[in-house]
């Protein structure tokens, strides 16, 4: 298994030392404590707090000569502390240039000053009163500075690369700087850098905590970086202001750690960014690599200079971040329930425009009892709301074959009767009987030719009745089943306008549950809940002695929460096979009951792992441990193998899929996000799993 630098990860923290304005020696000293405890979490990037050398709050302090050769004295100290560290690290200090005064950031390694990079904007207005004693450093590059005895690069032109391949390129702002129009960050993202260091001294208001972690997030989103903001901690001088320490790490838009407030010990919140990710994001968006060609352009000789570092050593273990399981389910019953009414909104209102714009009344769609056919279903209806159609033009056609069982065909009846639509039962046994013995075909053996008989039977006759009626075929094939190429070609694969499409399979359960309890009646909502009880499968085979479904799919393809895991961490993540396993086991693993996520205090204080718990799976090899379902590695190794053979072997039956909404961040349709050769051989990803 690759490391974790191999697999893309940078370990990062923001530290909060406790500060006392003007108690330079004091300052450093907690400063040195929390490097090393950085060190010992191993922490690749560390990001103290603006002017936490000295202390935000001095003042007029700033202009006596005191002050300021202590901040000088104190740095060579802390420099000479941390030669022994191999993390960059970022410290706050007041810094004279050319007879001026900056607030500045100065990035050091292994003892020594790599670069130091001024303050632009400098607030003056309200509470703050910077421009009284520090210069903008907006218009300050290609200059040189000497700090703690070392002549060093001096100017907002600077950025930090690692020496590895494919490494962090880290860019540095401070506090004011993201608050303004145009933060320094979106330039420097432009230029390369994927990481932004934000040293600041934001103090507490009611209601700043909130806007500034949406602006933290926001920025990391607009520049598809990774965004590390440290704040001043309440040591700060409470004279007029009072400072919290937040402390936030972001990933594109993403919150991914952020610290309490108001803590009076040291703090140290630390997290992994997925730089590979963040790669992944720019390379794919072409408004990202537009922008970029055009700083380019515009920078012409005042392009920004890289500073190359040494990369830490690897830390051990696995990332310092708790991968979630079913990444298309929020974990919080709030949003997940926001989450399903706007989907089930994209679903019904995309039916309903498609309705309106064929002129067509009427509806046909095929009902099995299990869940795809139910949602879709439960979709027509709200459409049909939606476009001022009565239900009756719904139809409902359930086909009873070789392996419908009476629980299944029970269930469509008593849904369709408490919905209040028609529905016609038509019995293809005997059709599919009377095909298979043209073919030739024994008529018993249960193999692809006899299961799919029966898929495209029912496909045509609901074409056919669609003919009759004037009406369209909903589709019912969910994104899991797309992904992996679980449908008949021109049978269930095949409709007239495919609501499912865009939905992955763990939600659909979620989906169907939210409609039971926020749009259907009790008696509706009890059918509802007896088919999300139901073994999911296609009912092609026939059932056990006991008339029970023998049939089951996770058993044949496995676990539809791994899949959804592979389908999300390849296709939106851009994740090769051997970082999707690592991340599966650790997510599905046995040791994924006790994962814990990155925040610490001194590398002590945990905070409480956030799991999302799922229904056990009924496929082989699970494990149960209340209700999260657990993988042995071996296991996930080979759901992995058959999802990425499954998943290019079967390029072909997306190429001609019907029309269909997107609904998420991943969708399969040739007219859509993916584009992929129906011929692709997944040779490579398979020789990286196995490698």
């Amino acid at each position: 298994m690759k490391n974790l630098r191999e697999l893309g990860w940078f370990r990062v923290a923001a530290a909060v030392p406790p500060v006392r304005a003007g108690a330079v020696r004091a300052n450093v000293d907690e400063m040195l404590a929390l490097a090393r405890d950085a060190a010992a979490e191993g922490v690749e990037l560390l990001v103290f707090p603006e002017l936490c050398v000295t202390g935000y709050t001095c003042a007029d302090l700033f202009h006596q000569e005191t002050l300021l050769d202590a901040a000088d004295t104190e740095l060579a100290r802390f420099l000479k502390g941390t030669a022994k560290l191999e993390m960059l690290i970022l410290a706050g200090a007041p810094v004279t240039a050319g007879g001026l005064l900056y607030n500045a950031a100065v990035v050091c390694q292994g003892g020594k000053i790599l670069g130091v990079v001024p303050k632009s904007f400098l607030p003056n207005a309200r509470e703050f009163y910077e421009q009284r004693w520090f210069a903008s450093g907006a218009e300050i590059a290609d200059a040189a500075v000497v700090v703690a005895g070392q002549e060093v690069p001096f100017g907002t032109d600077l950025l930090f690369s690692a020496d590895s391949a494919g490494g962090p390129v880290v860019g540095v702002e401070l506090c004011e700087d993201l608050w303004s129009p145009q933060p320094p960050s979106t330039r420097q993202a432009l230029a390369g850098a994927s990481v932004i260091c934000n040293l600041s001294a934001s103090n507490e208001l009611v209601g700043k905590a909130p806007y500034r972690r949406a602006l933290v997030a926001q920025q990391s989103a607009r520049c598809l970086a990774g965004y590390v903001y440290a704040s001043a901690g309440v040591g700060e001088s409470s004279t007029d202001l009072v400072f919290g320490g937040h402390c936030l790490i972001a990933e594109n838009g993403r919150t991914l750690a952020e610290s309490a407030r108001f803590e009076t010990d040291p703090t140290l919140t630390v997290a992994d960014l997925d730089v590979m990710f963040l790669r992944h994001e720019r390379r794919q968006s072409q408004t990202f690599v537009k922008a970029a060609e055009l700083a380019r352009r515009q920078a012409g000789a005042s392009a920004f200079t890289e500073i190359v570092f040494d990369a830490a050593p690897v830390p051990a273990g696995p990332p310092r971040r708790t991968p979630v399981r079913l990444p298309f389910v929020p974990t919080d019953s709030a949003e997940r329930g926001e989450r399903c009414a706007e989907i089930f909104a994209i679903q019904s209102s995309g039916l309903a425009t498609r309705l309106r714009h064929c002129g067509a009344k009427n509806a046909v769609i095929g009902l099995s009892g299990g869940l795809d056919s139910t949602l879709a279903l439960l979709v027509t209806v709200e459409a049909f709301e939606r476009a001022g159609l009565k239900r009756d033009g719904i139809l409902g056609v359930t086909m009873p074959g070789f392996g419908t069982t009476e629980r299944t065909l029970g269930n469509v009846k008593k849904l369709a009767k408490q919905l209040g639509v028609r529905l016609e039962t038509i019995d293809i046994r005997a059709a599919c009987a009377q095909h298979l013995k043209d073919l030739g075909h024994d008529g018993v053996t249960g193999d692809v030719t006899y299961e799919n008989s029966q898929a495209r039977e029912r496909t045509q006759l609901l074409m056919d009745k669609a003919n009759q009626t004037g009406g369209l075929v909903v589709g019912t094939g969910d994104l899991s089943e797309l992904a992996l190429g679980w449908c008949t070609y021109n049978g269930d694969h095949m409709s007239m306008y495919g609501v499912n499409a865009g939905v992955p399979k763990t939600l659909v359960k979620y989906l169907i549950q939210w409609v039971a309890s926020h749009k259907e009646t009790p008696a509706a909502a009890a059918v509802l809940e007896d088919i999300l009880d139901t073994p999911i499968s296609p009912e092609l085979l026939p059932p056990d002695a006991r008339g029970r479904i023998a049939q089951k799919t996770e058993g044949v393809l496995g676990p539809y929460e791994l899949h959804d895991f592979f389908l999300y961490e390849m296709v939106r993540r851009g994740s090769p096979p051997e970082k999707i396993l690592a991340l599966a086991v650790q997510a599905f693993g046995a040791a994924a009951e006790n994962a814990e996520t990155g925040n610490s205090k001194l590398g002590r204080r945990k905070a409480a792992a956030s799991s999302v718990r799922a229904r056990p799976c009924s496929s082989m090899n699970v494990r149960v441990a209340g209700q999260v379902s657990t993988y042995a590695e071996p296991f996930i190794r080979d759901c992995l193998k058959r999802f990425l053979t499954r998943f290019f072997a079967h390029q072909f039956k997306r190429s001609c899929l019907p029309d269909g909404p997107k609904v998420g961040s991943i969708c399969l349709s040739p007219r859509g996000d993916w584009r992929m050769p129906s011929d692709a051989s997944a040779a490579e990803w398979l020789r990286r799993l196995n490698g």
